[in-house]
């Protein structure tokens, strides 16, 4: 499968334009692609779903810049990823490729990265490993990964989330920053484009806009399971007073059925709990 060319790190900076200039798929020309080269082997269906995912391999790879690995190795892996991940993605599952592919793709670069980093320098045990790829969020979450050393609280607070030493704390943050660079960091004395600009994208990524959607279906799914606990009139005041985009007034409903307003109000209010507690007890 052809891909643009990335040969070097000279070279990184027209690739990710390159990568740009691929256009996002919509859902149904991603399913009849996926069912084309699933059903039929069609290779120009399999190449445009891994062109159309460059970028977010682009993207993902960008966070394993801190190992000190070249980024367009990191990209290549990745790219190894995303191939991969096409070639075992079934379109009848239902949900989207970048969903699917994002595991792929970081298993890919993870692996990679663990190859290139010796298991002498990062240790043996499952914990180190842990630590190895969770020390970056983790200062990111306590707000130290621009303030440079983590503080002695940081250091405690680390190792007992992940059950290290506090030493191997911090022999793993001189390893692993060191050497750490920025996408704030110029192309050249005399050109104002930082590298974070080449992958700047003003949409939400791929990722994210299918991480929001399976989200949105897996909550409607599982709402529409718990209806199923409710009686009709029940599901029809639910549906009435809560899923409208004008919810009818308690005394529209008192009227339609007959009852009191007070009544509408309980009945409402007895169906959201029984809803929230088959909810839980479906999750």
């Amino acid at each position: 499968m052809n891909l643009p060319i990335l040969s070097g790190e000279s070279n990184l900076a027209t690739y990710l334009q390159e990568i740009k200039k691929f256009p996002m798929l919509t859902a149904e020309e991603e399913y009849m692609l996926a069912k084309r080269y699933k059903e039929h082997g069609d290779s120009d269906a399999a190449h445009k779903l891994v062109t159309s995912h460059l970028r977010l391999v682009a993207k993902i790879a960008m966070g394993y810049r801190g190992y000190g690995l070249p980024v367009t190795d990191l990209i290549s892996e990745g790219n190894v990823g995303i191939m991969q991940a096409v070639k075992k993605f079934d379109p009848e599952k239902g949900f989207r490729l970048a969903t699917y592919a994002m595991w792929w793709i970081r298993a890919q670069i993870q692996e990679y990265v663990l190859h290139s980093w010796s298991l002498v320098k990062i240790g043996t045990t499952a914990a180190q490993k842990k630590l190895f790829f969770n020390l970056r969020k983790m200062k990111n979450q306590l707000n130290s990964i621009e303030t440079g050393n983590l503080s002695p609280e940081n250091v405690r607070e680390i190792a007992t989330r992940l059950d290290v030493k506090e030493g191997e704390v911090m022999d793993m943050e001189n390893r692993l920053f060191t050497s750490d660079q920025s996408l704030n960091i110029k192309l050249g004395e005399e050109n104002d484009t930082e590298w974070q600009d080449l992958i700047e994208d003003k949409n939400e990524t791929q990722d994210k806009i299918y991480e929001k959607k399976d989200e949105f279906d897996y909550r409607r799914s599982l709402f529409n399971k718990a209806l199923t606990v409710l009686n009709e009139r029940e599901i029809e005041i639910i549906k009435l007073r809560k899923l409208q985009e004008r919810p009818h007034k308690l005394e529209e409903l008192s009227k339609k059925y007959n009852i009191s307003r007070e009544r509408v109000r309980q009945i409402e209010e007895k169906a959201l709990e029984k809803l929230q507690k088959e909810i839980l007890n479906i999750q």
